[in-house]
C-alpha cells in the first residue's frame, strides 16, 4: 500500500510540475493567459516592485535550501527517501503558482521590437530556450531529475541507484545548457517591461549564485567534476577554449 501511495505521489507532483511548466510559458510569452509578466499595472510601483522581490525571494530559497545535501538528509527523517524529489519538485511548483498569482505587472516599456524579423528571431530564441531546457533533462534524466524514477524504483521493491555523472552531447558545449534555456526564456521577448526586467535580472542573477553552490555539491559527489569544470565552459560556448589561447599568449609574450 506504502509503495502504491509513493508511486501515486510520484505521479501528482510530477502532472502539477507539467502543469506549472505549460503556464510559465504562457505567463513568460504573454499567451492567453489573464496575468502575464508583461500585463497592465494594478497597484503602484513601490508595492509592485516590493511584492515582485518577496515572491523571487521565496522561489530562490526553496529553491535552493531544499536542493542541498544537508536540508535532504534532514527531510528524509520525516519524507520517505523515494518521495523526496517529487517533494521537492512539488514545493518548487507551488512556489512558482504562488508567484504567477501574485505577480505585480509595473508597465514602463524598456524595449519594443516592432520589426517583424525581429519579433521572429526573439519569439524563436524564447522557443528554442524552453526545447533546449527540456531537452537538458532528458539527456541527463528527466525522469529521476523530477522523481518519477525515484517513485517507481521504490513501487517495484528496486534499491535507488545514483545516475552516474556523465556530459553527453549539449554537455560537451556547456555545462549547464539548462540554466541557458532558462536564460532563453526570460531574456528573448520582443517586448520588455520594467516588470519583466526585474524578473529576468533577479532569476539571472540567481542562477549565476545557485551555480556556485551547484557546483560545489556536484564536486564533491563526482571528484572527475573538477576536471570537467576546468575543461567546459559553464554558461557561454566555447569560451573556456579562447581564454585559455588569451592566457597562454600573455604568458609568452610577458
Amino acid at each position: 500500500m506504502k509503495r502504491t501511495l509513493v508511486l501515486l505521489y510520484g505521479v501528482v507532483c510530477y502532472a502539477v510540475f507539467f502543469a506549472t511548466f505549460l503556464y510559465a510559458v504562457a505567463f513568460l510569452g504573454n499567451f492567453a493567459i489573464g496575468n502575464p509578466i508583461d500585463a497592465v499595472p494594478a497597484t503602484g510601483v513601490g508595492r509592485a516592485i516590493a511584492i515582485n522581490i518577496a515572491l523571487l525571494a521565496v522561489f530562490a530559497l526553496q529553491h535552493s535550501i531544499m536542493a542541498r545535501p544537508a536540508f535532504k538528509r534532514w527531510w528524509t527523517q520525516f519524507v520517505p527517501a523515494a518521495a523526496e524529489r517529487s517533494t521537492y519538485v512539488l514545493f518548487s511548483s507551488l512556489a512558482l503558482i504562488l508567484l504567477f498569482w501574485l505577480w505585480q505587472p509595473i508597465g514602463a516599456v524598456i524595449w519594443q521590437v516592432n520589426s517583424p524579423l525581429g519579433q521572429t528571431v526573439l519569439y524563436a530564441g524564447f522557443a528554442a530556450g524552453w526545447i533546449l531546457l527540456l531537452l537538458s533533462t532528458f539527456l541527463i534524466n528527466h525522469f529521476d531529475l523530477f522523481g518519477l524514477r525515484q517513485s517507481w524504483l521504490y513501487f517495484r521493491g528496486r534499491p535507488y541507484t545514483e545516475i552516474a555523472f556523465r556530459t553527453p552531447s549539449l554537455y560537451k558545449v556547456v555545462r549547464h545548457p539548462l540554466y541557458v534555456g532558462w536564460l532563453l526564456t526570460f531574456w528573448c521577448t520582443p517586448t520588455m517591461t520594467a516588470a519583466h526586467l526585474l524578473f529576468a535580472v533577479m532569476t539571472t542573477a540567481y542562477i549565476l549564485i545557485a551555480i556556485q553552490f551547484e557546483e560545489r555539491d556536484l564536486t564533491r559527489a563526482f571528484p572527475e567534476y573538477e576536471s570537467y569544470r576546468r575543461k567546459v565552459p559553464a554558461l557561454i560556448p566555447f569560451t573556456k577554449g579562447r581564454r585559455a589561447a588569451g592566457l597562454a599568449g600573455s604568458v609568452r609574450h610577458s
